[in-house]
């Protein structure tokens, strides 16, 4: 028989920055850590059951961006879009999904557009089946429901701000 942790108990990545004030911050952030792991796991899971198997996160969330509401998209748009300082970083996952023939580009002026070639579109789809599949199925017999979902992904918006604010604060030190 397994005992139940008590209610009351903090879980933290670490401790020293749990004592004193703002433990519960620190209790969300293992929680993200926890969360983005798995997370990543999943999509390179997911993908690799969509048949792109060795594809990063990264390169995962820059082909579906992308490939959403199929509007051609420059690297400064991927980058604002997915709150990612590091150019670098998008550029090379670009580079990488254009050789796999998963992406398409066309210069335009001194601007690169990006799109999803059909053969982007057709593994975004077999993704978006196997995470219906994996995913979603078993996610309907949680209590998270579409409500919950929607306020919890309001909610990490409005902390990501909170984090990007206290980065620039951190920068002038």
């Amino acid at each position: 028989m397994s005992e139940q942790a008590p209610a009351n108990r903090r879980i933290v990545s670490s401790r020293h920055l749990a004592e004193g004030e703002g433990w519960e911050l620190s209790e969300l952030e293992f929680g993200l850590i926890v969360v983005y792991n798995g997370f990543s796991r999943w999509m390179n899971r997911c993908m690799d059951a969509a048949g792109q198997p060795d594809m990063s996160p990264l390169e995962i969330l820059i082909l579906h961006n992308v490939n959403h509401r199929a509007r051609d998209k420059r690297l400064s748009d991927i980058c604002f879009l997915l709150n990612i300082e590091d150019t670098h970083t998008v550029n090379y996952a670009l580079r990488k999904l254009l050789r796999a023939g998963l992406l398409l580009s066309e210069k335009r002026g001194k601007e690169v557009f990006y799109r999803t070639s059909p053969e982007g579109v057709a593994l975004c789809t077999a993704y978006r089946d196997v995470r219906r599949q994996c995913l979603l199925e078993g996610l309907s017999s949680t209590d998270l429901g579409g409500g919950e979902l929607r306020e919890l992904a309001r909610m990490l918006r409005a902390l990501s701000g909170h984090y990007d604010q206290a980065s620039r604060a951190a920068a002038s030190l």
